[in-house]
C-alpha cells in the first residue's frame, strides 16, 4: 500500500486571519472555504501540499515549543536559504533564531505564524540523504 501526504490540519483562534497570512507570506492560494464565521479553508503551498485551518476550540501555550510531544513544526524545503529570508523577511517574518546546521544534513531557520504555530525553512545539499 503507498501512503501520500493529503493535508496537514491547523487549528486556529483566528482561521480567516491566519489563512490570508499564510497566502501573503508564504504564496499560498485558497482552494476551498465551507463559508462559515470562522470558515474552515483549505489552502495550497506553491510545490503542493495543502493546509487545512480551520476554527480551534482552545489554546495551548506550548504551541510553538518545538520539544512538546506531538507534531511540532512545519519543515518547507527551499533551494536557497537566503534568499528564502529575504523574502520572507520583506513579507513581514521576524525570524528570532540564527541558521542552524539542519538534521540529515543542510541548514535550517525556524519561524513562527501569528498565532505562533512552527515553521521552519531547510535548505538541502544534494549528498544529504534526505535531497
Amino acid at each position: 500500500m503507498k501512503y501520500s501526504l493529503e493535508h496537514l490540519g491547523l487549528a486556529a483562534q483566528h482561521p480567516a486571519e491566519l489563512a490570508a497570512w499564510y497566502g501573503r507570506v508564504l504564496s499560498t492560494r485558497e482552494i476551498w472555504q465551507n463559508g462559515q464565521t470562522p470558515p474552515a479553508v483549505f489552502v495550497e503551498l506553491p510545490g503542493g501540499p495543502i493546509l487545512e485551518i480551520y476554527p480551534a476550540q482552545r489554546t495551548d501555550a506550548a504551541t510553538g515549543d518545538n520539544t512538546t510531544a506531538g507534531w511540532r513544526h512545519l519543515a518547507l524545503r527551499v533551494d536557497n536559504l537566503d534568499l528564502a529570508q529575504q523574502v520572507l523577511t520583506s513579507r513581514g517574518v521576524v525570524f528570532t533564531e540564527a541558521i542552524k546546521p539542519a538534521g540529515g544534513g543542510g541548514r535550517v531557520l525556524f519561524f513562527a505564524d501569528p498565532e505562533g504555530n512552527l515553521l521552519h525553512l531547510v535548505e538541502r545539499p544534494a549528498a544529504s540523504p534526505l535531497a
